[in-house]
């Protein structure tokens, strides 16, 4: 599927490489990334800052294992490569010197002549936005980037950047990638909120933590504490009605003998603007539960029960 007004051909579901130097080792992550690709993945995201929060990491891991993971396999012209600039903690922010380091190290890393598609990871409210603008059109007219993109922006800051890059000549965002999932819509489906802003400026989709930190994966039960490394992600998901939504997803996805978290992803697929939600795996035994979701088709009473559901989640 394009991304937006790009040149961009993706996967319907894309490979989130947060996993990659925390929970999966170089090795894992080359044999997943494999995996994912042979499914018939072709879209791998990322950022400068993965995984840094693991003990003795120092950000950029996660883009170190794929560069190493590129070189194996000799080429990439069937991926399509993502990345993002902010939060690798010697990186931080968006100033213009220290965006035209970060994109660099990038490159580096990962081993490749342009990144695909490359995000602000975050806002940075003490950088002019309009110095922000003009250095990622700096860096995509150098050839270093081929497409720009946003992740966690407001919806008045997406607004705010649109009319800066129309003022500059500059190009603009081709995707958003927002906090998306069966469990959190409000502030991509409600009013005022990312996902109208996309459609009105033809941004696609790009959701993250769509399995939830993995609850909707089906891995917690109602009367157990959650235990893991993420587990601490998922505290405001331990009410009733979030366990309803998964008791849905749950029994769905045995109606099609496949795992819960392809139901998830694949919900979220089809949803308005969707491009194509990110979802990780730390492990060869993780990842059909996202290749499967590439192809699933959830009939349209699947769907509306678990919309429904969905619903009452506040």
């Amino acid at each position: 599927m394009r991304i937006g007004d790009s040149d961009l051909d993706v996967a319907r579901i894309g490979f989130g490489g947060n996993v990659l130097g925390w929970t999966a080792d170089e090795a894992t992550g080359h044999a997943v990334l494999n995996a994912y690709v042979e499914a018939g993945g072709n879209f791998i995201d990322t950022a400068d800052g993965y995984s840094h929060w693991a003990s003795g990491n120092r950000g950029g891991e996660s883009e170190t294992i794929i560069g190493s993971w590129l070189r194996a396999r000799g080429h990439h012209d069937d991926l399509v490569i993502a990345t993002k600039v902010s939060t690798k903690p010697d990186r931080r922010g968006l100033a213009p010197d220290n965006v035209r380091l970060a994109v660099d190290e990038s490159l580096g890393r990962l081993g490749v002549e342009a990144i695909d598609l490359y995000y602000a990871h975050f806002d940075d409210p003490v950088v002019p936005l309009g110095e922000t603008v003009a250095v990622f059109e700096e860096i995509r007219a150098a050839g270093k980037i081929r497409h720009v993109a946003l992740s966690n922006y407001a919806p008045e800051r997406i607004e705010e950047w649109m009319a800066l890059a129309a003022e500059q000549g500059a190009a603009a965002p081709v995707a958003l990638q927002p906090h998306y999932n069966l469990l959190h819509r409000g502030d991509v489906e409600g009013p005022g909120g990312r996902g109208g802003v996309a459609a009105r400026h033809g941004l696609g989709l790009v959701p993250y933590f769509s399995l939830a930190a993995g609850f909707l994966a089906g891995k917690y039960r109602r009367d157990e504490m959650p235990t893991g490394a993420r587990s601490g992600m998922v505290a405001d998901y331990l009410r009733p009605e979030c366990f309803d939504v998964v008791d849905a997803v749950v029994e769905i996805a045995a109606a099609h003998g496949v795992e819960p978290a392809s139901v998830a992803l694949a919900w979220l697929r089809d949803r308005p603007g969707v491009v194509a939600p990110l979802a990780s795996a730390r492990s060869l035994a993780q990842l059909p539960a996202i290749t499967t979701a590439l192809d699933l088709v959830l009939a349209p009473e699947e769907v509306d029960r678990l919309t429904r559901l969905s619903d009452a989640v506040a």
